[in-house]
């Protein structure tokens, strides 16, 4: 009995944790309500910009969808193609939340697309790692399907918000040597990148108690798709089996150029964990572009300023990598 008490104490304390990355899309949502500026970023999508086709399936499952965004423009021998996918939490959101961005890059003259990826929930025992393998079955079948609509794609670039920024890092990162073309660029924000449990210090899984691993490894587990165990957490053996899914794992010299902004005070991903990528591009001599957001939360509501020079720099770097010619 005293086994079942303890086991159903670890599945609610997950549950609270996973409600926790929820409740970060309500907040991550405020970037929603923009200042003046961020007008030029948030396309609304018209007829005028392209074509837009609707729910492409990639696979068999529910979720295994994508919309593809067309340019007015299909006289060009290749285009770029950026992939947007989309915030979460890992167990909410669709591709429809971010229609203003994919649209703002179609008018750019790229072929856009936003990803669905199966969500975890109640029933099923979906994982970071399972949703980012999603994401790798589908970039192949995006590239052939705007090639069957006489879009030959020939490099890209993949970026997203929260969840989404974390799969896209685990793309850009983990499977840019397996992509049908080259990948020139990751850009997003606030996406966890590191799943090192003494990271997540607002979980209190730093610290060195019985109480602490067995949270870590029950979270952390269940976002990797594998079994972990306190002692596992202990000894450390934990970090090789998260490495699928631990995006500054897979940093190295080759790594594409990243543009990434994080809030400072977010309570929903750990900022320490943004720090140890920032240290990671540096070690490595990545081309990056880290923008500290230092009295913002996940939303980073509070640091418009930075927010802008985040759109900015994403727009010149855009321009620098994947030139629309």
């Amino acid at each position: 009995m005293r086994e079942k008490k303890r086991g159903k104490g670890m599945f609610i304390f997950i549950c609270i944790l996973v409600f926790l990355f929820s409740v970060g899309i309500g907040v991550y949502s405020k970037m929603k309500i923009q200042p003046s500026w961020a007008k030029k970023y948030s396309v609304k999508w018209s007829d005028d910009l392209g074509t837009l086709h609707k729910d492409i399936s990639y696979g068999e499952g529910e979720a295994h969808k994508f919309d593809l965004y067309l340019p007015k423009d299909n006289d060009k021998e290749n285009y770029g193609l950026v992939v947007y996918l989309h915030a979460g939490g890992f167990t909410a959101g669709d591709k429809s939340g971010d229609v203003e961005m994919l649209s703002w890059l179609c008018s750019k003259g790229y072929v856009a697309c936003g990803i669905n990826y199966t969500l975890r929930n109640e029933t099923n025992e979906k994982s970071v790692l399972s949703q980012s393998n999603e994401i790798k079955q589908a970039i192949p079948v995006v590239i052939e399907k705007a090639k069957e609509y006489g879009y030959n794609i020939n490099e890209m670039g993949i970026a997203g918000g929260s969840a989404g920024h974390s799969l896209a890092m685990i793309y850009a990162y983990r499977d840019s040597k397996e992509a049908p073309v080259p990948v020139k660029l990751l850009f997003g924000a606030v996406g966890p990148s590191s799943f090192y449990a003494e990271d997540w210090d607002i979980y209190g899984f730093d610290q060195d108690t019985d109480e602490s691993r067995k949270g870590a490894a029950g979270l952390l587990g269940v976002m990797g798709g594998v079994e972990l165990t306190p002692e596992m957490i202990k000894d450390g053996s934990y970090v090789e089996k998260l490495k699928p899914i631990s995006a500054v794992m897979w940093v190295d010299e080759n790594t594409v150029p990243s543009v990434v902004a994080y809030g400072k005070y977010d309570k929903v991903q750990p900022f320490k964990g943004s720090q140890r990528l920032l240290e990671t591009y540096k070690k490595y001599n990545v081309d990056y572009k880290y923008f500290e957001c230092s009295h913002s939360g996940h939303g980073l509501q509070n640091d418009n300023k930075v927010y802008q020079e985040w759109m900015e720099t994403v727009e010149e770097y855009l321009n620098k990598y994947m030139p629309v010619k």
